[in-house]
């Protein structure tokens, strides 16, 4: 008498799940192309917003750590009855007298205003103010001049005026010509020079500057600073923020202001992520999108490959054989996507960070997660098509043979 034995049934090898996973790409190659181009499209779109975003943020660290984050700002608040208060014309002075203080610069702000002619209509400002300002103002807050020259202890008493960055642009002059004159407070002014654009004080770019004895002879102003410019020892900013107020305007320290450009800076890099959040979520639209693309597609693969199927289960095959090819089969497809993907969004960063002079970063979060994300989805897309394709009997399969 025997015995009937039975035989186990064995498991795919990696490199026959591998061949058998990918018949359908090698032969099927435009259906497998577009259905991996949804997860590609999303996964470039997440790679790329998260690397623009972080090489954005990098470049403007940079940019910020160069200009200093020890500069400091001090200006004018309002007193109890909500009227703008003045800081004393000493307030400079005094300011620069506290140790760790390395340059003290100012400007105030006078009441005229500045046109390209006098033939410009007087309600046509274009914004820009007309300020008066210490000699090494430049320095201070971190710019320097783009054309000519700035403000000496010459042309400070005269009818001689320096353009902000902005205010250039807008009375239209880009360079510094010899008897270049603007109208200001009712009389031509000579244009010394014109400058970059300060990062840390942006007011400065729509200003026009001129010295403060010409400020006082031509355009009747009271002398009084409005914003000063404090650099202090790196390693006790905090200790000189503490004191400005109060050595400022000691008899009514509340009525001053004080702030850390660099903090502002900081604060918009981060600021920006809120925009990154909505590129991001466009992103994750297209990787459902392409999800729903390839399950299509593995779902269709299903009823096109019936035979197939019977024939394998005929021949042996065990349901998890089934199930696990075709599972593998949507994994690659969205392999294929994310790799496409994550290459796209990759060199779109690097040109588009690379045009605007950006330090290229590319987090490992956002390479990485785009492609586990793919991955994932791929195989949440081949589930259902693939416990489909296991259920089906060899009988039933064979009957459309």
């Amino acid at each position: 008498m025997t015995t009937a034995v039975g035989l186990e049934p064995k498991t795919l090898r990696p490199d026959d799940l591998a061949r058998v996973a990918s018949v359908a790409v090698r032969t099927r190659r435009l259906r497998a192309a577009l259905s991996s181009l949804g997860i590609a499209i999303g996964v470039a779109a997440i790679v790329a917003v998260l690397g623009l975003s972080s090489s954005s943020q990098a470049g403007l660290l940079a940019e910020i750590d160069r200009l200093g984050t020890n500069l400091l700002t001090v200006t004018n608040g309002q007193d109890f009855l909500g009227k703008t208060a003045e800081l004393p014309k000493a307030a400079p002075g005094m300011i620069g007298r506290i140790g760790p203080v390395a340059a003290s610069q100012y400007t105030g702000t006078t009441s005229a205003s500045a046109y390209r002619s006098p033939l410009i209509p007087t309600i046509n400002t274009n914004s820009l103010s007309v300020d008066a300002a210490s000699l090494h103002l430049p320095a201070a807050v971190g710019t320097t001049l783009a054309s000519g020259r700035f403000l000496n202890a010459a042309t400070a008493n005269e009818a001689v005026a320096v353009l902000g960055a902005t205010a250039a642009q807008r009375l239209g002059i880009d360079r510094v010509y010899p008897g270049e004159r603007i109208w200001v407070g009712n009389q031509w002014f000579y244009v010394a020079g014109i400058l970059n654009p300060a990062a840390l004080a942006p007011e400065i770019d729509g200003d026009v500057l001129v010295g403060f004895p010409a400020a006082a002879t031509y355009l009747g102003f009271d002398g009084h600073p409005s914003t000063i410019y404090v650099r202090a020892h790196t390693d006790q900013v905090d200790a000189v923020q503490s004191v400005l107020a109060a050595t400022a305007n000691p008899e009514a320290p509340n009525q001053v202001n004080v702030s850390r450009p660099s903090d502002a800076l900081v604060a918009r890099a981060r600021a920006k992520n809120a925009f990154s959040a909505l590129f991001l979520g466009l992103g994750a639209v297209s990787l459902l999108v392409g999800a729903v693309g390839v399950a299509n597609i593995m779902i269709i693969s299903v009823l096109e490959r019936r035979s197939e199927i019977g024939l394998r289960r005929a021949l042996g095959a065990t349901k998890g054989h089934i199930r696990i090819q075709f599972l593998a089969e949507a994994i690659l497809l969205a392999v294929i996507g994310g790799i496409v993907g994550v290459a796209a969004g990759v060199i779109a960063t690097v040109i588009y960070a690379s045009s605007k002079g950006w330090t290229i970063s590319i987090p490992v979060a956002a390479w990485a997660g785009g492609f586990a994300a793919a991955l994932a989805i791929g195989a949440v897309a081949g589930l259902v098509p693939a416990l489909r394709a296991a259920r089906l009997s060899p009988t039933e399969a064979l009957r459309t043979v």
